[in-house]
């Protein structure tokens, strides 16, 4: 008795689907994708058997990384024109609003405002620094040497920072 083509096929895909789907998954990073690429694998095994039995696992494993590099290329297609979107979209957006001026120039008023309380040498290093300008030429301007000027920044950023809280009232 002669076994029907599709218990056939049925033995092969119990045998095989669970190291193709290994396979994809590893490959593709993605469970869901992998579970859809290999019933890929296996109908085109159904449509298009190997001419030779004995080649099966090569054949599977010849299919499954073609069909697993044509998945990730659709989806680093996919990536770059949902990139070049967002970038049309943001590009579009226009200038920004009234509100988003104010406020802005509000927030350059207060850092100028905490800024002016700040020693003149720290005010100084901290606008040479944010502007740019190395320790060495930051040393140069302020005429520190230059090994100085790290913990210089660092205790202006610090009483900066003493600034800003000061202006705000504290919440209970």
């Amino acid at each position: 008795m002669e076994i029907p083509e599709s218990d056939k096929f049925r033995t092969v895909f119990y045998e095989h689907y669970p190291v193709v789907r290994r396979k994809l998954a590893a490959l593709v990073r993605d469970e869901a994708a992998a579970d859809d690429l290999a019933q890929d694998v296996f109908l085109r095994l159904y449509r298009n058997p190997p001419d030779d039995p004995n080649a099966l696992g090569a054949w599977l494993h010849r299919v499954l990384t073609r069909i697993g590099y044509d998945y990730l290329t659709q989806k680093s297609r996919e990536r770059r024109l949902q990139n070049k979107q967002e970038l049309l979209v943001s590009a579009e957006a226009g200038p920004p609003s009234g509100e988003e001026v104010v406020l802005s120039k509000l927030d350059q008023e207060d850092v100028r405002t905490w800024l002016d309380g700040l020693p003149e040498r720290d005010r100084q290093a901290l606008l040479l620094r944010y502007s740019g300008y190395s320790y060495t030429e930051i040393a140069g301007q302020i005429g520190v040497n230059p090994p100085v000027v790290g913990t210089l920044l660092n205790r202006a950023t610090h009483k900066l920072k003493q600034q800003a809280m000061n202006s705000y009232p504290q919440m209970d």
